[in-house]
């Protein structure tokens, strides 16, 4: 067995590439498992997209190599984008870059500033992804709590009082995922005057902030954001595009300069197709996305019916794909009660402490399943409850005193 590199000794699999293949494992056809775990959208996208993606493909000419920073058209929808939606004006030519899904940029941006032994800020609970890459790239990780006592805010007043000389970049995501938390301009200001102050990169991974949230907000609209910001923004979540894999990062020439060294070593642009299919998805109107969000909207009282069934409590303040919930106080471990009840019920729910230690007392419900399967959840785990009693008494604190 040839050694791997010392880079990857930290770095685990993702959680969800091990965890779905258990899940899939015991999926039969008398009784499907049903995932309310991850956040892949399972509604199409527009009907102008995919008649856009359909027309492009069937063009001889448009197979081949694509410019590493998108056709201008791109460009230019996702500066319109970001007008209309945020009030924030992008040259199209300097301050936006395409991306091959937002996730890459992630590893671009890391790659293309921070060097082994800098410090990155990372949000506890967070996206996993963050840690991973700062591990690869050889940086020190840093957390800041996202505060349940604050709602899920961050502590920016915590932060004033540390030694931040060393950080290079700080990771924030709102609206947040797991939490759904959605930051007030006050607090993004907050952030980025932080980061003004002590000169470090912050960059918001904002591909939320058109679900079930009636304020979105770009980092890049926050006064003196430009000097020190950045921004990952897709059409993953809000045009139900996950799989396609288009995303981009916006903010200042010089950033997006260093971040393009990057990827042009990484890939070979963006097939056309989907590029002539996203500037299709960037014109989708308000009835579009009130459409869509009307179906999150039915699904998330389901999912709260699911979590009170459960046992579980939450804040009806949540925006994005998720519900984010506390697990009964009695149960002692959260991972192996989740697990209880995937073999009990084949009801998949996304256990927290995949993303940090204050997320271990907490589980989290993806709203990406037809309504008619999260019902199905529900009667599933009510009659599980009904079977084995309010928890598995073998996890609960009242069977370990006993």
């Amino acid at each position: 067995m040839i050694k791997t590199a010392t880079r990857i000794a930290n770095v685990e699999e993702y959680y969800f590439s091990r965890k779905l293949a258990e899940v899939r494992s015991i999926d039969t056809p008398e009784l499907r498992v049903i995932n309310l775990g991850i956040g892949s959208p399972d509604l199409a996208p527009s009907v102008a997209t995919v008649e856009a993606l359909i027309a492009s493909a069937q063009n001889p000419a448009n197979h081949g190599y694509q410019n590493y920073k998108g056709i201008p058209a791109l460009r230019q929808a996702i500066a319109g984008f970001y007008e209309k939606i945020y009030g924030v004006s992008l040259d199209p030519e300097s301050m936006v870059l395409p991306l091959m899904g937002s996730k890459e940029g992630i590893m671009h941006i890391a790659m293309a500033f921070v060097n082994e032994g800098d410090e990155v800020l990372i949000p506890d609970p967070g996206y996993p992804t963050y840690a991973s890459v700062a591990k690869l790239v050889g940086a020190n990780i840093r957390t800041y709590s996202m505060k349940e006592s604050l709602d899920w805010g961050v502590d920016v007043e915590a932060l004033r009082q540390q030694d931040l000389s060393k950080v290079k970049i700080m990771w924030v995501n709102f609206p947040h995922m797991p939490t759904g938390r959605a930051a007030s301009r006050p607090e993004m200001k907050a952030l980025v005057d932080l980061a003004r102050k002590h000169e470090f990169l912050i960059v918001n991974d904002n591909p939320y902030s058109l679900i079930l949230n009636k304020a979105p907000l770009s980092i890049l609209s926050i006064e003196g954001a430009e000097e020190v910001a950045l921004e990952l923004n897709s059409l993953s979540k809000s045009h139900n595009m996950a799989g396609w894999r288009i995303g981009w990062v916006a903010g200042k020439k010089e950033y997006l300069d260093a971040v393009l060294r990057v990827k042009s070593n990484m890939d070979s642009g963006m097939f056309l197709g989907l590029q002539h299919a996203a500037i299709e998805a960037l014109k989708n109107d308000q009835h579009w996305f009130d459409e869509l969000n009307t179906v999150y909207r039915g699904r998330s009282i389901v999912a709260k019916q699911i979590l009170a069934a459960l046992g579980c409590t939450y804040s009806d303040q949540q925006s994005g794909l998720f519900l984010w919930a506390r697990a009964p106080h009695d149960i002692v471990d959260v991972e192996k009660w989740i697990d209880e009840i995937l073999y009990g019920t084949k009801v998949f729910i996304t256990p927290g402490f995949i993303f940090g230690e204050a997320g271990k007392r907490h589980v989290r419900i993806s709203l990406c399943a037809p309504i008619e399967r999260m019902e199905e959840a529900l009667m599933r785990i009510k009659n599980w409850k009904h079977t084995h009693g309010k928890t598995n008494r073998s996890n609960t604190k009242e069977k370990s005193i006993i």
